[in-house]
């Protein structure tokens, strides 16, 4: 088998600190917490662990808000911890990947204080700050993802400042070469520390347009779509100007060359922007960019066979050479199992058939804590949601607590074993029935599945690096064929709890290999059968 990067067809287990396990009582999951269930994550046979901000933080967005880049918040841990926690991810040979927030701050970061004293002092053009217009007015139509304008007015300099996000959440000045410089620093201080990779957060919002030109209006029948509602007015603009601006694929290559001088690691790029496919492939080309990409296009509510088939063969006919990374659930949307089925309770067969189906594609996958349980989104009480993003939309979107819920470790313990105190988020009832300890037990259950499905998958070298080439069948079933020199592998997915048969246009002779672990169909002279959610992985001559 030919050598290649690790991270080539790797399996990265996202961990969200706050929800995986508690470690000293406080409710809220922390680093001795995960250090604790390393083991569990390496029994699940997965390359790397990504995990969410543990940074210094006032938590007005959970982490994704840095007042120090280069601490540790007191409430997940010291920097003690986190060097424990790279020896045991080292020792167990999980590759360790850390959450970097580069488009913004906190406003509680020390730069913005002290940007926001004056205009004359050393950071007072490290934020992206602009004079009203004459009414008063902020500077141009951009909003916030968050609702409501981007632009937040501050008395002292008598001006405003850019906030893509929260309010609290001031967009660093990407234009300025001393930003820059400084965001790079912050960066390498965890690359010495052994850190393996970096998921870098809305990475295409680090430059914005310097002329502030008005985002131009979308038409209603466009505005659903990238994860947004009609009732945020978010979705009433093109997103022209606000992010993925040129300037940033320059800085996208420095960050790539700091990488490249500490070997093996790498970069991992959330991007969504008005085309996030070609984006994805703009910012992946070639050899000095992001090593990978993704984006929210399995991340969305539409679901079937064909648009999956679509969005990927789209990603291919436009990243030529880079690299892309899959995923159908995060801590920003709702879980997957619930998302895309048709029924209250989600069946495991489904859980098990997603999870492979995202695993059989072309690239690199990201999975997300829970998701080997096939837990379902939870449902939370209005009283009970932390989330500013569904306080705020209630009750036509719920926000993003309902897939932040504690890890369920044990149905017979306090708080499914994540902790002795009132957790953070309640702990969903629905949830105990699919704890770790109970799949643990039961041979057939989604957890014990997938651990053998990716057993198995890392024997296919067609799985982990091949190309993949769609095959014409009915909805409900996806089909391809992933390819390599040494192995040529059909793969088909019945995405339905129907029995599916069709005609399938494969000629050369086919062993159908069972030891994937899962519900296998028949290939029998051209025609293809699959029970409810089953597969069939195929060699072909």
């Amino acid at each position: 088998m030919n050598q290649q990067p690790w991270w080539r067809g790797a399996v990265i287990y996202q961990i969200y600190p706050r929800s995986f396990q508690d470690s000293n009582g406080d409710g809220i999951g922390d680093l001795p917490g995960i250090i604790s269930k390393l083991d569990y994550v390496a029994s699940l046979g997965v390359d790397a662990i990504w995990i969410s901000p543990f940074f210094k933080s006032p938590m007005k967005d959970f982490g994704y808000d840095i007042s120090d880049y280069r601490d540790i918040d007191p409430m997940f841990g010291t920097m003690i911890d986190f060097e424990a926690l790279v020896e045991k991810a080292s020792r167990l040979g999980i590759r360790l990947m850390i959450d970097q927030v580069l488009s913004h701050t906190s406003d509680q970061h020390e730069w913005f204080l002290q940007s926001r004293q004056s205009r004359d002092n050393d950071k007072a053009d490290w934020y992206v700050w602009a004079d009203a217009r004459p009414d008063g007015s902020p500077p141009n139509n951009w909003l916030s993802i968050f609702g409501g304008s981007a632009w937040q007015w501050e008395p002292r300099r008598c001006q405003y400042y850019l906030h893509n996000f929260l309010v609290s959440q001031p967009d660093l000045n990407f234009h300025n070469p001393e930003v820059r410089e400084a965001v790079l620093n912050n960066v390498e201080f965890w690359l010495k520390k052994g850190v393996h990779g970096l998921r870098l957060d809305a990475i295409n919002f680090c430059f914005h347009d310097q002329q502030l030109r008005n985002n131009p209006a979308k038409p209603a029948e466009e505005r659903k779509g990238r994860g947004f509602s009609e009732d945020n007015p978010y979705a009433f603009q093109y997103h022209y100007y606000n992010n993925t601006q040129p300037e940033n694929i320059g800085f996208v290559e420095e960050l790539r060359t700091l990488l490249d001088r500490y070997p093996g690691t790498v970069a991992l790029g959330e991007i969504s922007s008005e085309d996030s496919l070609a984006s994805m492939a703009e910012y992946t080309e070639g050899n000095k960019r992001l090593h990978m990409g993704y984006s929210f296009e399995l991340l969305c509510d539409e679901f079937s066979a064909a648009y999956i088939r679509r969005t990927v063969e789209a990603l291919e006919q436009k990243m030529l050479d880079g690299w892309p990374c899959w995923a159908i659930s995060n801590h920003d949307v709702q879980r997957a199992v619930s998302r895309w089925s048709t029924g209250d309770s989600p069946a495991p067969d489904f859980a098990k058939v997603l999870l492979a189906m995202v695993a059989s594609l072309r690239g690199s996958v990201c999975l997300y804590q829970g998701e080997e349980l096939g837990l379902p989104e939870a449902e939370l009480e209005f009283e009970d949601l932390q989330d500013p993003y569904g306080i705020t939309f209630w009750p036509n979107f719920k926000g993003r607590d309902g897939c932040r819920t504690p890890h369920p470790w044990s149905a017979e313990q306090k708080n499914a074993g994540f902790t002795d105190a009132k957790p953070w988020l309640p702990v969903p009832q629905s949830h105990l029935s699919q704890a770790v300890e109970t799949q643990h037990e039961q041979n057939d259950s989604v957890l014990n599945c997938f651990r053998h499905f990716m057993r198995w998958r890392k024997h296919q070298a067609a799985l982990i690096r091949g190309s993949i080439a769609f095959l014409d069948v009915p909805e409900s079933v996806l089909a391809f064929v992933r390819n390599t020199p040494e192995q040529k592998l059909l793969v088909c997915f019945n995405l339905s709890d129907q029995a599916v048969r069709c005609e399938l246009n494969i000629h050369s002779a086919a062993v159908i290999d069972t030891q994937h672990g899962l519900k296998t169909g028949s290939l029998d002279n051209g025609i293809l059968s699959l029970p409810p959610y089953g597969c069939l992985f195929s060699t072909l001559d």
